[in-house]
């Protein structure tokens, strides 16, 4: 029996080739892909100790899958007095690892390897003291060993004799731990007298009873039974481990002290590594173990792709108001009256109503231009209360059915843009305002015409002021008939008074006009307001609820893909 000379290597291990003995590997590897898959999209959305829980899985499935497959690591664990570690050297063939009864004797794992080949990058990842590892190399070995039994059929087997989980140091209990967690094989070594040890049983048989086809359990010290006595004990055992939920489990009787009394549980272990198939299917039911608890973070029912056309109309009715469309929109409405005043109204009239010197009537129009323009340049184009209770209760209808934590994941992609939402809406207004350089063609024709009249009338009045002058008062003894003719000033002011009347009536029905297209124009706006602000909805609000609820449909599709091939 030689010690292992194996050490560490620098270069990381390799994956281990290709096995066609171990028929789960392709739907293992498929498996271990879809939880990937879970962990990637449960990310910051489900219970963090599953996710915790599921990349450690991954993380140690994918580096088992690199080391050797052609070894199988089988643990004896068990509690003080057992016999494991005589169990131990009667399967190595010599005294490796030592026995007594007193608390502790095996401080720390042992481990016997049959076939060195790759072994050493895996004993390396299982943290295996290199004092305690030792090679049993069939060839320098002679025919048989202890009891009889032939070597070479473990050939692969890595063998682990584990501190006993009842130990009191801490770092005892805490290493057999680590290797329940990684080993491919597990076999609890038991007595007789402490078989039923409550300790055992709560701490590893019922938390690993999905794993009963990964257990073993070894009745050993059966030397000290009588014959009936011991399928009396074997049959107890039986019960109380079914009774826990360990399925069918496998039961071995071994004694280190008798002829051949451990040669039943040496052929279990030549044909679990003959086998080679303990590897995948530890890794399968772990991630069986695993799967059956993503249960509970999906629902049963098909889930909505996104928010209804109600709901979302809703949304975007109450987000105009929070942004105060129509106050901007009548806003606007005035604006675009006070604005065809300039072009349509009465020159006269307008220079009548500057002659009563009303400041506010001079500022009304630059306050409007400046308000509208100005409303929405700042950070806040909404108050933040009023985006809030626009969003309250918009993700109620499609949350219902999700499992909670879905539930809270879709609500916060409703809400996660909120604070961008009042300078997002009131960007989106200010864009819909009009330039007010631009206006109607017919304005301008208006204005032209309201000119045109206003020369008129002024022709008009100084022609009429020369009548008076030449005609009435004489100041020239022979001026021309057209100013000197004082019987033409009642014709002058027909004249006069039709322009100033033609004025103001066009004046007059060019406001009623505008009064019905300024409303028109209103509507118009806040229209395309509503538009945009429905345009601002689906971007911060209604795509990110539905971009969550299609990850929670990977979600759910591939969770029930898995628990469907995990049968759960």
């Amino acid at each position: 029996m030689n010690q292992m000379t194996t050490t560490t290597s620098a270069v990381p291990p390799q994956p281990a080739a290709g096995n066609a003995d171990e028929p789960a590997g392709p739907g293992l590897a498929a498996r271990i892909d879809g939880l990937q898959r879970l962990v990637d999209l449960g990310t910051g959305r489900i219970d963090p100790d599953l996710l915790a829980d599921t990349t450690a899985l991954l993380t140690r499935a994918g580096e088992r899958l690199r080391l050797s497959g052609d070894h199988t690591v089988v643990t004896l664990a068990g509690g003080t007095g057992s016999g494991k570690s005589s169990l131990f050297n009667a399967v190595c063939g010599l005294d490796l690892s030592p026995t007594g009864m007193r608390r502790p004797m095996t401080s720390k794992a042992h481990a016997c390897v049959w076939g060195l080949d790759g072994a050493g990058p895996l004993l390396d990842w299982l943290q295996v003291d290199k004092r305690h590892r030792y090679a049993r190399a069939s060839a320098l070995e002679p025919e048989g060993g202890r009891n009889g039994a032939e070597s070479g059929s473990l050939q692969g087997l890595v063998l682990i004799d584990l501190p006993d989980h009842d130990s009191i140091a801490e770092m005892h209990r805490a290493e057999v731990d680590r290797f329940v967690g990684v080993a491919d094989l597990l076999v609890w070594v038991v007595d007789p007298q402490k078989y039923a040890d409550a300790a055992l049983h709560r701490n590893y048989i019922v938390p690993f009873a999905r794993h009963a086809g990964v257990t073993l359990i070894v009745l050993n010290q059966v030397d000290r039974l009588q014959e009936e006595e011991i399928d009396e004990c074997v049959s107890d055992l039986r019960r109380l481990l079914e009774a826990e939920g360990l399925a069918d489990p496998r039961i071995v009787t071994t004694s280190t002290v008798a002829e051949g009394g451990v040669a039943g549980f040496r052929e279990v272990l030549a044909d679990t590594v003959a086998a080679r198939r303990a590897r995948a299917q530890r890794l399968a039911v772990d991630i069986d173990r695993l799967v059956a608890r993503f249960a509970d973070q999906r629902a049963v029912t098909e889930p909505p792709s996104m928010i209804d056309e109600r709901r979302a109309a809703e949304l975007a009715d109450a987000l105009t108001d929070a942004a105060g469309v129509p106050a901007v929109a009548e806003a606007m409405e005035s604006a675009y009256e006070l604005r065809a005043v300039d072009y349509v109204g009465w020159p006269v009239a307008k220079l009548a109503a500057r002659l009563r010197s009303d400041p506010l009537r001079k500022m009304r129009l630059t306050e409007l231009r400046d308000e509208l323009r100005g409303a929405f340049t700042g950070p806040v184009g909404a108050q933040q209360g009023d985006v809030d209770n626009a969003l309250q209760g918009i993700a109620d209808d499609v949350v219902t059915g999700l499992p909670p934590a879905w539930a809270r994941s879709v609500r916060a992609a409703g809400r996660s843009h909120a604070a961008e939402l009042p300078e997002a809406l009131g960007d989106s207004l200010k864009d819909t305002l009009p330039a007010f350089n631009q206006v109607p063609r017919w304005w301008w024709l208006v204005k032209t015409w309201q000119y045109f009249l206003v020369l008129i009338a002024a022709l008009a009045l100084i022609w009429i002021a020369l009548l008076v002058a030449y005609g009435v008062l004489g100041i020239s003894e022979q001026p021309p008939d057209l100013v000197g003719n004082p019987g033409l000033i009642p014709y002058v002011t027909v004249l006069l008074a039709c322009v100033l009347g033609m004025g103001a009536l066009t004046s007059s029905a060019c406001r009623n006009v505008i009064a019905l297209s300024s409303a028109r124009h209103g509507e118009r706006m806040e229209l395309h307001m509503r538009e945009r602000i429905a345009e601002v909805a689906e971007q911060k609000v209604l795509y990110p609820v539905a971009d969550e609820l299609r990850a929670y449909a990977r979600f759910q599709a591939e969770a029930d893909r898995l628990l469907g091939s995990s049968g759960s």
